[in-house]
């Protein structure tokens, strides 16, 4: 079943996002959270591959309409995202999902790449409906995540060779994950750099994906949320 851009209330205010829901009408529900780049065509299809997996997922647009192909362009969206704001979408979007009738899940599940693996833990931490989060080497310098109300557990897949999302800050959220008591795998891809998992940008001179690690992540997402989400 196509996915379609909806509009959901964000504490006064509204948002759009696009949802996909899965052949059978009906399934556990997943947040998805964008990149830097914005609400694009790879997190549309991302929506739609967890669809296809069985899940209702929801990708609300943190950028409001902005998107952009160019890397200097993107780093500015994400610097000026303003994270009150974000939370409240985040929150809309996390009642609008859990509120459908195709999602009978008890708990939503969210997953995040780049910027949007740290906004899922932050999402986490400020939307009781979230549980289970999956982190693909997630971070933003202005997002700060209170661990102490993370409740679900926390699936990782890291590059080995990330410049962003260092092995140096993810052994500091191991850490961190541990010391809160907090239920995490992590998996690193000694081979991968950061965004490994954007098939959008394989036809790049130097494409940062890489196919096998991608499959693998994903996997591991699928099985996680299959178990967690419900």
């Amino acid at each position: 079943m196509a996915g379609q851009m909806v509009e959901f209330a964000s504490n006064g205010g509204t948002d759009q996002g696009y949802l996909a829901t899965p052949a059978g009408g009906s399934g556990p529900g997943v947040l998805v959270i964008q990149e830097y780049w914005g609400l694009v065509p790879h997190i549309k299809d991302v929506c739609d591959r967890f669809a296809a997996a069985g899940f209702v997922a929801l990708a609300p647009d943190l950028f409001h309409g902005a998107e952009t192909r160019e890397p200097d362009e993107a780093g500015k969206l994400m610097m000026a995202l303003n994270i009150a704001q974000a939370a409240r979408d985040l929150r809309g979007a996390a009642v609008y999902l859990k509120s459908l009738p195709a999602v009978p899940s008890q708990r939503l599940g969210i997953v995040g790449f780049c910027m949007g693996g740290q906004l899922a833990l932050y999402a986490a931490s400020v939307a009781p409906e979230i549980g289970p989060v999956a982190d693909f080497y997630g971070g933003h310098p202005n997002v700060s995540v209170d661990l102490t109300h993370v409740t679900g557990p926390v699936l990782g897949n890291f590059g080995g060779q990330d410049d962003f999302m260092t092995p140096e800050a993810v052994r500091q959220l191991d850490a961190d994950l541990t010391a809160h008591g907090i239920p995490h795998d992590f998996k690193t891809y000694p081979d991968a750099g950061h965004a490994f998992f954007n098939d959008a940008r394989a036809n790049e001179p130097e494409p940062p994906y890489r196919a096998g690690d991608a499959r693998d992540a994903w996997d591991r997402t699928i099985a996680f949320f299959r178990q967690h989400v419900r």
